[in-house]
């Protein structure tokens, strides 16, 4: 069930004229690069965002990237492009993205008879610790031969739970740290989790943990380089 749906805090971007109110650079052509690795600390594969495209209209804004997937030994699981999207002090991510395709790809491609449906993840560009969050769902159906596959999860309790230094590969980041629980369910299957996710001004998510119901680490994610 964890190879089927991995929720995670995605990498996303925005333009140097927003640097002192968004949380993610926008510069065309930066690079971000994350690990991540499983309960014992072991890799579990490698994923880049390349920023693509960026639109900017008065307070809103539309950023697309190229994200790239590969595994411990670097072989591409799949690519897929991702536009996110900010109106005004508000980030909008389609939780379709926080669904692990690389699952389900096909000869390096997403099979096009996968739907997706959910809404859409708010993230504030200036958030206030202590502060909850509207909750975020998301559902997925697909045929496998004779089997139609479900899969679904919701992420409750989001909060800003505080401000911290988070140090990894890529560096030493002052983050706001968001926490959520999520319950998600794949092929008859249940599992409770309680998420973590730093964000740094500028940059963007840094770092991610994801624990079990009893507490116990699952799997991490963290931020190993930053080419802009």
């Amino acid at each position: 069930m964890k190879k089927l749906l991995l929720i995670t805090g995605m990498i996303f971007t925005a333009s140097l004229s927003y640097a002192q109110k968004t949380f993610f650079p926008t510069k065309e052509g930066t690079v971000l690069v994350y690990k991540s690795f499983d309960k014992k600390d072991k890799p579990v594969n490698t994923v880049r965002y390349t920023i693509k495209h960026v639109v900017i209209n008065g307070s809103n804004m539309d950023i697309t990237y190229l994200c790239e997937s590969a595994d411990p030994n670097d072989k591409q699981l799949f690519n897929d492009e991702i536009t996110i999207h900010q109106k005004g002090d508000i980030l909008y991510m389609d939780m379709s993205n926080f669904i692990n395709k690389a699952a389900f790809q096909r000869e390096g491609q997403i099979p096009p008879d996968i739907q997706i449906t959910g809404n859409n993840m708010e993230m504030p560009m200036n958030p206030t610790v202590g502060v909850t969050l509207p909750d975020a769902n998301v559902e997925m159906a697909m045929k496998m031969g004779i089997i139609n596959m479900k899969m679904s999860a919701l992420m409750t309790n989001r909060k800003v739970e505080a401000k911290e230094n988070v140090t990894v590969k890529a560096g030493t980041f002052d983050a706001y740290k968001f926490t959520s629980d999520v319950s998600s369910s794949a092929m008859g299957f249940k599992a409770n989790s309680h998420s973590v996710a730093w964000y740094a001004k500028g940059v963007g998510m840094v770092k991610t943990e994801n624990y079990d119901k009893k507490g116990n680490l699952q799997s991490h994610m963290e931020l190993v380089e930053l080419k802009e």
